[in-house]
């Protein structure tokens, strides 16, 4: 019977999978090398193949764990299906994973076609679908393990970001699903939770953010910055934690005080 056994504690070798951490100054990447440094092995996962396989190396070399990179499209079930198989035959036991793939969508809501909803849709909500729910078998025939999905603070003040209603939307659902998730594989071990991101220093709010921009975008919350990439991998590192065992169902806002609730 699946997760006949549980287990509040974590192998000694474990893996987290990471989804979307091949982008050079992503949040994806940043935590890869954030979690090898606190021992855990990475598996990643990109729609680029070559720079996931690169990271990886790179990952591997820095803190000397074990890390895999493999290329597939987490909107195609079967990619992403046939990527966390490829992953678990290299890597010691899946203990965590972490959707971090997404794309942005600045476009008006008035002007959204039926193809940027589908683009958005089927990588922001659908792909963190696939890829968890065939990490969560593995999960729960292993009694215990950790599922992060990334929001937005745009989920829950309705936009008011670089991306619009189709982004909104995706990382609303995000919510929902973990919510669910916690609640259906708790009595397995397995814990859901989210993370949502104010701004970050990333390129995904369409290209490098110029010091003015930073300074705008920082006006909204408490804290006189916007955030970095360190801060959400910190997050993740808390949340996927043997210590973080009794946390599930939540979503914990990394956003400078923009959204309070």
């Amino acid at each position: 019977m699946r997760g006949a056994v549980l287990s509040t504690t974590f192998p000694t070798e474990r893996t987290v999978i990471l989804t979307g951490a091949a982008s050079p100054r992503g949040i994806g990447r940043a935590t890869a090398f954030h979690l090898a440094e606190l021992g855990w092995n990475v598996g990643i996962i990109d729609v680029d193949r070559e720079a996931a396989a690169q990271t990886a190396a790179e990952v591997a070399q820095a803190h000397g764990v074990r890390a895999v990179g493999v290329g597939a499209n987490v909107a195609d079930r079967e990619q992403a299906v046939a990527a966390v198989d490829a992953l678990e035959e290299q890597l010691p036991q899946i203990v965590a994973v972490v959707n971090f793939a997404g794309v942005s969508s600045p476009v008006p809501y008035l002007e959204v076609s039926p193809e940027e909803w589908h683009r958005v849709e089927s990588i922001n909500l659908d792909g963190v679908h696939w890829i968890t729910q065939r990490v969560a078998r593995t999960l729960v025939d292993n009694g215990v393990g950790r599922i992060i999905g990334i929001s937005s603070v745009s989920a829950q003040r309705g936009g008011g970001t670089f991306s619009k209603t189709p982004y909104s939307a995706s990382k609303a659902g995000i919510i929902g699903l973990m919510r669910s998730i916690a609640r259906e594989l708790g009595p397995f071990g397995v814990t859901a939770n989210v993370i949502s991101p104010g701004p970050i220093d990333t390129d995904i709010m369409g290209g490098t953010l110029t010091e003015e921009r930073k300074t705008a975008m920082a006006a909204d919350g408490v804290l006189p910055r916007i955030g970095t990439p360190t801060d959400i991998a910190a997050a993740v590192a808390f949340l996927i934690s043997e210590n973080a065992g009794f946390v599930t169902g939540q979503t914990l806002n990394v956003d400078g005080g923009l959204y309070m609730h």
